[in-house]
């Protein structure tokens, strides 16, 4: 009986809501409304990425078709990439994006970043007109050096100086969001379509790099805004993510007394900060990140050889609160390269595939088959197992 009320409930559902919907065209007394599963209603985000490990570079093009094969898994709401090695004229300095709402916040942005950085090149972010994408803020970018005495004076190294910055920035002017950070990388994201911000931001024609990472959102919980779309970033690190994290406000809470605000509205951040505490003040491995925030049960650790186990202990317990619950699968950005990890129990899909120098990982498989169509080696790697693909020794930065 709750299994045919179930589905008459699903079936008004769907009748009310698209009288013109092929399935339901025909008598009410021969149409039996679709039991879970046969009708896919897309959601879920999309992610995928390409890295050469030759350091060869190419346009955003392939990563856009990849992102753009999984339209249905994204609803228009966000949008995004992170490309690496793309800005080689300006390597050594740190390259700024930034949202703007009005002219007036961009001025008290501008004035912050005069007092603390040599600003080497500006300009406003060149954009195309596209279709399904709209109402966009004003973009800017700036090359940056941070001015010597102000470092000096701040008691802090370069990275955390500018990582210190960039919360100024996000937490105090109001209309102002750096939203990429690195060197020789940029984020390009907003509200859209993958593909539609893709060639919004021309990163078919203006931009070569040597890896890509994208991300097409279907935001469940939190609004669709500019800022809020994938990647996140944080100096060179970057994440795109599909899932939803239920132990946000734990991770939230211990992340937060390091000096990070998560005030963006999404879990995603809160994983972005985690992957930055964890490289640059704890000094983690990647090997070793993936085992705090992709733990194995005990059970299992038990089960492991006396070496493993002991680590797996130590950083279970060491870092207790930056265990990230619930279903997930990331890709990491990084200068030189890019990590895929699911949660432990592999709630989310995601694919690993090989072609000679290039590496391949995406949400589906027909995301990698639309551009390599013939490949060497193509997996689904386990839940927890991190996958890293680096460039070659010798491949170019």
């Amino acid at each position: 009986m709750r299994s045919i009320i179930c589905r008459l409930l699903y079936y008004n559902k769907v009748w009310s809501a698209d009288l013109e919907n092929d399935m339901f065209k025909n008598d009410l007394t021969t149409n039996i409304a679709p039991y879970e599963g046969e009708v896919r209603i897309p959601s879920g985000c999309a992610v995928s990425a390409i890295i050469d490990r030759s350091g060869k570079k190419m346009t955003g093009e392939n990563v856009i078709r990849s992102i753009a094969t999984m339209h249905d898994r994204s609803n228009g709401l966000g949008g995004g990439f992170a490309g690496y090695g793309i800005y080689p004229d300006y390597k050594e300095y740190y390259a700024f994006h930034l949202f703007y709402n009005d002219f007036q916040c961009k001025k008290e942005t501008e004035d912050f970043l005069i007092t603390h950085f040599e600003i080497v090149y500006s300009s406003e972010m060149k954009t195309r007109k596209t279709r399904g994408v709209t109402n966009e803020p004003i973009i800017y970018r700036y090359f940056l050096s941070p001015l010597s005495k102000r470092l000096a004076n701040s008691l802090m190294d370069e990275e955390q100086y500018v990582v210190k910055c960039v919360n100024t920035i996000n937490a105090q002017i109001k209309g102002a969001f750096v939203f990429s950070s690195g060197k020789d990388m940029g984020i390009f994201k907003g509200v859209g379509y993958p593909e539609d911000i893709g060639r919004f931001y021309l990163l078919d024609e203006e931009y070569e790099g040597y890896a890509w990472t994208s991300h097409g959102r279907y935001p469940t919980n939190t609004p669709g805004w500019w800022g809020g779309a994938h990647p996140f970033g944080l100096l060179d690190y970057s994440v795109v993510h599909n899932g939803e994290i239920s132990s946000y406000d734990a991770n939230r809470r211990y992340i937060e007394m390091f000096g990070y605000k998560c005030s963006l509205q999404t879990d995603t951040e809160v994983i972005t900060y985690i992957i930055d505490y964890l490289i640059r003040v704890k000094k983690l491995t990647l090997q070793e990140i993936a085992k705090v925030i992709s733990a194995s049960f005990w059970s299992t650790i038990e089960e492991k050889s006396e070496e493993d186990r002991r680590q797996e202990i130590f950083l279970r317990k060491a870092f207790p609160s930056l265990l990230i619950n619930g279903p997930f699968s990331i890709i990491f950005g990084f200068t030189g390269g890019i990590m895929a990890l699911n949660d432990r129990l592999k709630l989310r899909s995601m694919v690993c595939a090989e072609k000679g120098d290039l590496a391949f990982v995406s949400s589906e498989e027909c995301g990698i088959r639309v551009i390599a169509p013939d490949l060497d080696k193509i997996y689904s790697p386990a839940g927890g197992q991190p996958v890293i693909y680096t460039l070659k020794e010798g491949g170019a930065l």
